[in-house]
């Protein structure tokens, strides 16, 4: 759509990069405000920041190589060309090794585990709905072709060259569906923070509400980069999806058994 913010001369400011970078200024300030609400010091929330963001772009690169595994172990010189990475990666790989490391982290410097996931939930969030939006404007993560009157075309050679952006053709803005969703989810987790009757109920809620939108997002998904698992029934990406909805539907249940013992305690 407008994968270049400004050229000059040999240089060139991905749309995309500029945004992921607004996305996680924004993610990081959101969330370290909101840890040193639930106790966590200024540095640590900082530092536990900068370490999601180096393992979420790593994750979601090393997850992109393996989902697409087939065409880079024929070409392994592509596993670290520009075009590699320049591509935004798969989210659920950058998930999944962000949450790895920020539990080691949290562990390491003995801060409250389920607090400091909940603080740092709604910043996730809203990081990624700004982040979708560079990839909208690169061209990356686009849907099947449609005849929905919001049906997106993209027109741009360099999309086409670096994503393989189908060009002309009306597609799924599975971009923009994306970020509106993860926008109204910030807002909610953001509301639920304040409102929360036990640690872990705002990722719970992250985890329960992201699985199910990414899970049905994925039928609308075109480009490539999926995986497919149980003979090509789901895409990996909806298996994680599975998984995350399972994961925060748990932390919801233990929610309620901490109520239901306080309550059994309560009338003794």
């Amino acid at each position: 759509m407008f994968p270049e913010l400004f050229h000059l001369g040999s240089f060139w400011l991905p749309t995309y990069g500029f945004l992921v970078a607004i996305g996680v200024m924004a993610g990081l300030t959101v969330a370290a405000k909101l840890a040193q609400r639930a106790g966590v010091d200024s540095e640590n929330a900082w530092n536990l920041g900068a370490l999601i963001v180096i393992a979420s772009i790593v994750g979601a690169k090393v997850m992109l190589i393996i989902n697409d595994w087939g065409w880079y172990s024929s070409h392994p010189g592509e596993i670290f060309s520009f075009s590699t990475l320049q591509a935004g990666g798969v989210f659920y790989g950058g998930l999944i090794a962000a949450v790895a490391l920020s539990l080691w982290y949290i562990r390491r410097h003995h801060l409250p585990v389920l607090a400091t996931c909940d603080a740092f939930a709604p910043g996730i969030a809203l990081g990624h709905a700004i982040g979708r939006l560079g990839c909208f404007a690169a061209g990356c993560c686009y849907g099947k072709p449609t005849t929905l009157p919001w049906g997106i075309r993209f027109t741009n050679p360099l999309a086409n060259r670096i994503s393989g952006t189908p060009l002309g053709v009306a597609l799924h803005p599975t971009e923009l569906y994306e970020s509106l969703f993860e926008l109204l989810n910030f807002f909610f987790l953001y509301w639920l923070v304040k409102r929360k009757t036990n640690d872990g109920q705002v990722l719970g809620a992250y985890m329960f509400l992201y699985g199910v939108a990414r899970f049905f997002i994925e039928f609308v998904r075109g480009d490539p980069e999926r995986g497919s698992v149980f003979g090509g029934l789901m895409t990996g990406t909806q298996l994680i999806s599975v998984f995350l909805v399972l994961a925060g539907t748990a932390l919801w249940l233990r929610r309620k058994r901490m109520l239901n013992t306080v309550v059994a305690r309560a009338s003794r």
